[in-house]
């Protein structure tokens, strides 16, 4: 009986812009409720000492220090004493389980997910946008050895990768062009990083249903994506299936590949109330 590795997510990303610490006094109380905010969203992605921290959102060390120790003594954000590196704390991660347990998404999509990770030597994850990254909710591999990288604990930039390209794909278009009009990280020399060819990708993963890249977040891997529909045809997440790059290499194969991943990200929409139109897939202009 093989074994079965299954994994819910915490947040370590490559690192996205930051906004600067709100400096208006008005209401000083709203002010530190959003620093605290910044901090714990920078540590999500970037853990480091407090001089990094105050450097990246632009505040005196002194005020973050007030911040850092206070959300220190109450769990939220833990030091390590060797490197003077702060990181998000247990009660963070007890915030976050609570956000996974009560999911209906997750909860809808879930035997469809283990179901298609029992196909072959994958990978397959639930990934969400929050803001500029594509955040895994829920990955499992059934067989095989385990895919670096495709555990919980890594989400990457929205146009890296076939699961961030979906979401952006399916996003309001104020949104995709606030998001290319930004900076766009490179993670392989196969990343796409030109705006007018990820414009045009996007365009084909609205007209065909799905993502498939490889090569764009690690050389060795690919995945197909395909967006989960709510009942009112919102896209409010993404199925994503993860394969060495030589799953990819027969057109067959990767036909099945792209199969498995459409199959489950429909009967997860089915559960969530969606019903397919006669046009298919909502689109966008």
């Amino acid at each position: 009986m093989p074994k079965t590795k299954t994994q819910s997510s915490r947040q370590l990303a490559p690192s996205a812009p930051r906004p600067t610490i709100d400096t208006d006094a008005s209401a000083p109380a709203l002010k530190g409720v959003r620093r605290a905010l910044h901090v714990l969203e920078h540590l999500a992605v970037s853990p480091g000492r407090a001089t990094d921290v105050a450097e990246a959102l632009g505040v005196s060390w002194a005020t973050l220090h007030r911040t850092l120790s206070q959300l220190e003594q109450g769990g939220l954000i833990q030091r390590d004493e060797a490197s003077g590196r702060y990181g998000i704390g247990p009660h963070t991660w007890l915030i976050g389980a609570a956000y996974i347990a009560n999911h209906q998404v997750l909860e809808a999509a879930r035997p469809y997910l283990d179901s298609a990770a029992l196909r072959g030597d994958y990978t397959v994850q639930l990934v969400e946008r929050s803001d500029r990254l594509a955040v895994t909710l829920y990955s499992h591999h059934a067989t095989g050895e385990v895919i670096t990288k495709a555990t919980y604990g890594y989400h990457f930039p929205l146009h890296c990768g076939s699961k961030g390209q979906v979401l952006l794909a399916y996003a309001e278009p104020a949104f995709i062009e606030r998001y290319l009009g930004g900076p766009l990280e490179t993670l392989t020399s196969e990343t796409i990083t030109d705006p007018a060819v990820l414009r045009q990708s996007l365009k084909t993963i609205r007209a065909q249903g799905y993502a498939l890249t490889q090569g764009d977040v690690q050389r060795f891997t690919g995945s197909v994506s395909a967006p989960v529909f709510d009942r009112d045809s919102r896209v409010v997440a993404a199925v994503c299936l993860i394969a060495r790059r030589a799953a990819f290499r027969e057109a067959g194969q990767t036909q099945s590949i792209v199969e498995t991943v459409l199959q489950a990200a429909q009967s997860a929409s089915i559960g969530l109330g969606w019903r397919p139109r006669a046009t298919g897939h909502p689109d966008q202009a």
